[in-house]
C-alpha cells in the first residue's frame, strides 16, 4: 500500500483551519529559526494598551502565506500564469519575510544590531536556509528581492497591497478588538488581476481599496502609534542604551548569553556575519522580559527605574503637538527631574525626552495601487476613487511627542 502523508494543518482564529501544502513548507516552519517567532510579539509593547494583542509573528507569518495561497489560486482561476516553482518561491517568500524582526518586533529595530533593518536580517535567514535546503529559496529569494522577472508576482510579497499588509491589519484588528480596522482580505484577493506584468485591482473593487486605506490610517494612528505604546516603546529603547552603556563599562551583569553578545557591540568594529546571525537567531522576547526582571534590582538608578516603569506599567506621560517641542518646555521637564530625583541632566534625559512620529497611509511615489478600469485603461486608485480624503492619505502627516514621568507615580 502506498503511504500517505498525514495533511498538516493550523487551526486559525481567523481564517479557521491553515493548510501546509507541502514538505518543503513543513520543513521551514519546523526549523529553529521560524520557530522562534513563536517568541517575537508582533505588536511590540502594544499589550500595555491592548490587552489582548499578545500574538506573535509566527501566527501572522502563517496567515500571510494562507493568503498567498489563495491569491495564486484565484490568479491562476483568471488565467495568469504562476506555474509551481513560483507558486512554491511565493509561499516560501511570504513566510520567511519576517524573520528578521528582532525582540518586540519594531520596537528595538536598530537598537540590538544598528544598520540592519529587518529585511536586511530577514534577507540573511533565507540565504543561510537556501544552503541549508539545497538552493530549495533561490527563487524565494529573488521574489523577496523583488527582482524576479514577473512583477507582479514580487508585489504579492512586498507593495502597498501585499498578503503581508492584507493579513496583519486583519489579524492586528482582530486581537486588539479595533473593529473599525478590521478589513476584508478575502474580498480584496478576488479582485486582483494583472495588467502589463503588473499587479492591479479590477474597478469593481475600488470601494474594497478605499475601505483598506483607511483602514490602515486608522490602526496607525489609533494603535501601532498609539501614545502610551510608543511611549512604552521608547522606555524599552532607553533601557536597552542603558543596559549596553553599562555593560561595556563593566558595570552590568545578569544579561544572559544571547543578550551579552548584542550590549558588547559598541559599533566600533563590524562583527562576523555568520556569528551575529547565530546569535541573533537566539534572541527573543523572553530574554528582554527576563533581563528586565534581573535589571529592575540593578544598584543603577536609572537603569532599575526604567524597568520598573515597564514591568509594573508605570509610564511616562507623553503629549503629541503638532509643532517641534521647544527647547524650553524640554529643558524645564528636565531640570525638574534633576531636582526631584537627584539626577544629572545625562541621567535625567533617559526620562524625558522628544522625537518625531511619522505615517502616509498611501504612498503614490512608491509602487501604486492600481484599478483596472472597466474601458482597459488603469489609473491610480487615488485618482480614481471619488473619496477626496484619499489625496490627503497621500502626505506625509508628522507629529511631535515630549516624554516625561508623571508627578507622584514612581
Amino acid at each position: 500500500m502506498k503511504h500517505v502523508p498525514k495533511l498538516k494543518i493550523f487551526n486559525d482564529p481567523i481564517y479557521g483551519f491553515i493548510s501546509i501544502p507541502n514538505r518543503l513548507l513543513f520543513d521551514l516552519i519546523a526549523h529553529p529559526y521560524f520557530q522562534r517567532l513563536r517568541r517575537i510579539s508582533q505588536m511590540g509593547m502594544s499589550y500595555l494598551v491592548y490587552p489582548g494583542a499578545h500574538h506573535t509573528r509566527f501566527h501572522h507569518a502563517l496567515g500571510a502565506m494562507h493568503l498567498m495561497q489563495y491569491a495564486i489560486q484565484l490568479l491562476r482561476r483568471k488565467g495568469f500564469d504562476i506555474d509551481d516553482e513560483e507558486e512554491n518561491g511565493l509561499l516560501c517568500a511570504i513566510l520567511l519575510h519576517d524573520m528578521g524582526h528582532g525582540p518586540f518586533s519594531h520596537a528595538l529595530e536598530h537598537e540590538l544590531v544598528p544598520g540592519q533593518s529587518h529585511e536586511a536580517l530577514s534577507l540573511r535567514f533565507m540565504q543561510q536556509l537556501n544552503r541549508e535546503f539545497g538552493g530549495q529559496l533561490d527563487v524565494a529569494i529573488e521574489i523577496f528581492k523583488g527582482t524576479y522577472k514577473k512583477g507582479f508576482l514580487n508585489e504579492l510579497v512586498s507593495s502597498q497591497l501585499d498578503m503581508d499588509r492584507l493579513d496583519y491589519l486583519k489579524r492586528d484588528s482582530f486581537y486588539t478588538g479595533v473593529a473599525e480596522g478590521n478589513i476584508n482580505s478575502e474580498r480584496l484577493i478576488t479582485m486582483l488581476t494583472v495588467f502589463e506584468g503588473k499587479l492591479a485591482v479590477e474597478e469593481k473593487g475600488i470601494y474594497s481599496v478605499e475601505k483598506f486605506l483607511m483602514a490602515r490610517r486608522f490602526m496607525y494612528w489609533q494603535v501601532y502609534l498609539h501614545k502610551t505604546g510608543l511611549a512604552a516603546e521608547q522606555v524599552l529603547v532607553r533601557v536597552i542604551r542603558r543596559a549596553k552603556e553599562r555593560y561595556q563599562s563593566g558595570d552590568l551583569e545578569n544579561c544572559g548569553r544571547n543578550l551579552s553578545f548584542f550590549l558588547g557591540r559598541d559599533g566600533t568594529a563590524a562583527p562576523d556575519p555568520e556569528e551575529s546571525l547565530k546569535w541573533f537567531a537566539r534572541l527573543d522576547d523572553v530574554d528582554i522580559l527576563s533581563a528586565l526582571k534581573e535589571w529592575q534590582l540593578d544598584p543603577d538608578a536609572v537603569l532599575s527605574r526604567l524597568c520598573g516603569m515597564l514591568l509594573d506599567r508605570r509610564l511616562p506621560a507623553i503629549k503629541i503637538k503638532q509643532k517641534p517641542i521647544s527647547r524650553d518646555r524640554l529643558e524645564s521637564r528636565l531640570d525638574r527631574i534633576c531636582q526631584e530625583w537627584g539626577m544629572s541632566p545625562e541621567e535625567a534625559s533617559y526620562f524625558v525626552f522628544s522625537g518625531a512620529i511619522s505615517n502616509r497611509a498611501y504612498n503614490q511615489e512608491r509602487q501604486n495601487i492600481n484599478i483596472l478600469r472597466d474601458n482597459g485603461k488603469i489609473r491610480d486608485v487615488a485618482s480614481t476613487s471619488d473619496q477626496l480624503n484619499l489625496q490627503a492619505l497621500s502626505a506625509d502627516v508628522v507629529k511631535h511627542y515630549i516624554c516625561y514621568p508623571k508627578k507622584g507615580v514612581y
